[in-house]
This record gives structure tokens, C-alpha cells and sequence, in this order.
């Protein structure tokens, strides 16, 4: 089912020194670790830590993830990692990212609004539900409790 309506997460970070590069700016990979982290805290955030998921049987790998890169972010920049889920279907979620410079760490936001900041990378991830054996798992079956919190997350 396709989302018509966002609520988006945030996680702030500091750039740290080792995730820069020589040119003095945040090493391009590090954006999709940045990713997980916004992803793992949205899981969170809704009240179902990733490791409960595991402890369930099911893992939730990337199968496709894309980055379009605007400005880049530097050292000691304060960064927040916009997340929301863009998409929800029985084996598969797909998650959107905005990464954004902001002024100060922690400054105030109100959950599910619009991100703010200077935009620097925009991107997004796809994710299947599968077991230990790897075989697909609905999760709207298997996992109904998750299943709901993801949807009102996505605000359906």
C-alpha cells in the first residue's frame, strides 16, 4: 500500500573528525550509515527496538538504497536525519531520508513536521522482511503489532 501522507522522525548527530575526508568534508558512504541510524531510531521511536524484531526471527536487509547529494556537510557540523516511511507492503518498507545542517543540537522540533535546515542529502531505502533462513515474511502476518505501529507511524 502506498503512503499518501508522511510523518517524518528525527535524529540529530554531530559530525565526527574520522567521518571527513581530505577535502575537509563528510566521506560520501557515511550518509547511508547515517541512514541506519535514522531508520533504527524510527523503529525505535515507535516503540519496537530493532533487536525485538530480531528476537522475533525476522531481519530487515536493504535491497536497493539511492543518494542524491546537494551540499556537503563538514566537521562539527550538526546534522538531522529526517526519516519516514514512504512505503508499506506485506513483505517489503521503504524508507525516505533527508539529511539537513542545522544550527544547534537539539534545538526544538515538533515530531512529524516538515524537516528544516540547509538540505544536503536526500535519499531512500528498500528493505524485505525475511527470517533467519532468509526466505520472505509478510509482516503484517507475522508480525501484526509491528505491522500497525509502522502504519500509524506512516500515518495511514
Amino acid at each position: 500500500m502506498e503512503m499518501s501522507s508522511y510523518r517524518w522522525f528525527r535524529q540529530q548527530v554531530r559530525v565526527r573528525y574520522e567521518e571527513t575526508d581530505q577535502m575537509g568534508v563528510v566521506y560520501h558512504a557515511n550518509y547511508l550509515i547515517w541512514f541506519e541510524i535514522g531508520r533504527t531510531e524510527l523503529i525505535r521511536q515507535i516503540g519496537y527496538p530493532y533487536h525485538r524484531l530480531e528476537e522475533q526471527g525476522m531481519l530487515l536487509p536493504v535491497v536497493e538504497a539511492e543518494l542524491k547529494y546537494k551540499r556537503p556537510a563538514r566537521y562539527d557540523d550538526v546534522i538531522s536525519i529526517y526519516t519516514r516511511i514512504e512505503t508499506l507492503k506485506g513483505i517489503r518498507i521503504g524508507m525516505a531520508y533527508e539529511i539537513r545542517r542545522e544550527e544547534e543540537l537539539a534545538a526544538p522540533w515538533e515530531e512529524g513536521s516538515e524537516p528544516r535546515g540547509e538540505l544536503l542529502v536526500v535519499g531512500s531505502t528498500l528493505h524485505t522482511f525475511i527470517n533467519k533462513d532468509w526466505k520472505f515474511v509478510n509482516a503484517e502476518k507475522e508480525a501484526p503489532e509491528l505491522w500497525a505501529r509502522l502504519r500509524d507511524a506512516a500515518q495511514l
